[in-house]
């Protein structure tokens, strides 16, 4: 049997790899369609999961059991089998295709509405599947008694941040780390000028897609027509928490704490569901998706870079979904095709048929930097570590929130090391 890479190279000579499966660099699953039919839209799902870098690796080094021991719940079916199903994905050396018919199994157990082979929607799957992992390695065993607090007379970021604490009192795990975000919903009152703030945890958004004279329309345009100020006026009107009455009122949604993996949903379904389907293309950047003109304050912290699509195909009488994955390691990109998996150029990823984003933060989008007026910034300007701003303080001062990467840079570093230099070394910098 050829070895790995043999067996890559040659494949990719041949431009297929259909009915093969390349272990840990290459390529994760492949189902197998004899045993599992019309689950297409569970495949393309699955895949996207499998290319997510943080995900992948909580399966593979068994992190999950850690937590799911922690909780002492017989519920943990759907985690072990997902978890077993990532492990054979990318450790299996069988050139046979991976079935994940007992996965599918867990997940009809867990929802009942994906028993037998009907078609589904890939992005309520996602949410499902999403939920019951949580669910199943949530760190909270005991969920505290809900009561009711008032933060309405802290400023805005201090009250979503309560909120948020909140939130995690209840629901804290590996997927709640990776994928939820927190939604601003900010009302303002057209009569006295009141505004009230409701900060949500969302998994995902779900975008309308704008609708241009020429056909095509960019991903931001789809985040601004989602964050765009509506009017609630008429039977809408809500009441004023100031003037006690209904009034017209403004309500516009900005991002207040932006995830590390962020799904988007473009909506191309109507809301009766599969009566009809919206096939504008919509341009989306497949690197450097910069969000922060929609977060709720000034912040860096929201600068993305695309991994996994999953597409929808066809009408809605009859359609197929495929997934198009980045690979983590490799870093080239392959479409998923159920049993099939061929390797593909990062410039076929955009099409009409895309459904479902898949995009992380970047890590040099997580550094907080101030601006300033000399373009030589100075390490001993600020922590790297740990996010706490610490400004003017000296190299040894720092030097406990260093990160382990500080050690590792291929240039000698010193308290007053220009940023410029950092820049140009192996990490990158927004500055």
């Amino acid at each position: 049997m050829p070895s790995m890479r043999q067996s890559y190279t040659e494949m990719r000579r041949k431009g297929s790899m259909s009915g093969s499966v390349l272990v840990s660099t290459f390529v994760g699953l492949l189902i197998n369609q004899a045993k599992v039919r019309d689950s297409c839209f569970m495949n393309s799902i699955l895949q996207c999961l499998s290319n997510t870098h943080s995900l992948r690796d909580y399966c593979l080094h068994n992190s999950h059991r850690r937590d799911l021991n922690n909780n002492s719940r017989t519920n943990t079916a759907l985690m072990e089998e997902f978890a077993k199903l990532i492990q054979t994905m990318w450790t299996s050396s069988s050139s046979e295709a991976v079935s994940p018919s007992e996965f599918k199994t867990q997940i009809q157990r867990y929802a009942p509405r994906f028993v037998g082979y009907n078609q589904q929607d890939a992005q309520e799957f996602l949410r499902f599947l999403l939920d019951g992992l949580h669910n199943e390695v949530n760190r909270v065993t005991v969920r505290p008694r809900g009561t009711v607090e008032d933060f309405d007379h802290l400023p805005d970021e201090e009250k979503g941040k309560k909120m948020w604490s909140k939130y995690l009192e209840r629901e804290d795990s590996k997927i709640v780390d990776l994928f939820v975000g927190q939604l601003k919903s900010s009302l303002t009152c057209s009569h006295c000028g009141f505004c009230s703030t409701v900060f949500d945890p969302f998994w995902d958004l779900s975008l309308p897609i704008a609708k241009k004279g020429y056909g095509e329309v960019s991903l931001m345009d789809c985040m601004r027509l989602f964050t765009k100020e509506d009017v609630l006026d008429g039977d809408e009107k809500p009441t004023c928490y100031r003037c006690k009455a209904r009034r017209r009122c403004t309500k516009k949604f900005t991002i207040q704490k932006f995830p590390k993996i962020l799904v988007l949903h473009l909506k191309r379904f109507s809301e009766a569901r599969r009566t009809s389907k919206l096939s504008t293309f919509v341009n989306f950047p497949m690197k450097d998706l910069d969000l922060r003109e929609f977060a709720s304050e000034n912040s860096i912290n929201a600068v993305y870079n695309l991994y996994a699509v999953s597409n929808h195909s066809g009408t809605t009488m009859g359609g197929h979904y495929t997934a198009y994955c980045r690979n983590p390691n490799s870093g080239e990109w392959y479409t998923f095709n159920d049993s099939r998996v061929t390797p593909m150029s990062s410039s076929q990823v955009r099409s009409s048929d895309a459904y479902v984003l898949f995009y992380e933060l970047t890590s040099s989008s997580r550094i907080k930097a101030p601006r300033a007026s000399s373009p030589l910034w100075t390490v001993d300007k600020l922590c790297l570590e740990c996010d706490c701003n610490r400004i003017g303080r000296g190299y040894e001062e720092l030097t406990p929130h260093r990160p382990a990467w500080f050690s590792r840079l291929s240039l000698p570093l010193h308290y007053n090391t220009p940023m410029s230099l950092l820049a140009s070394s192996s990490l990158s910098f927004f500055l």
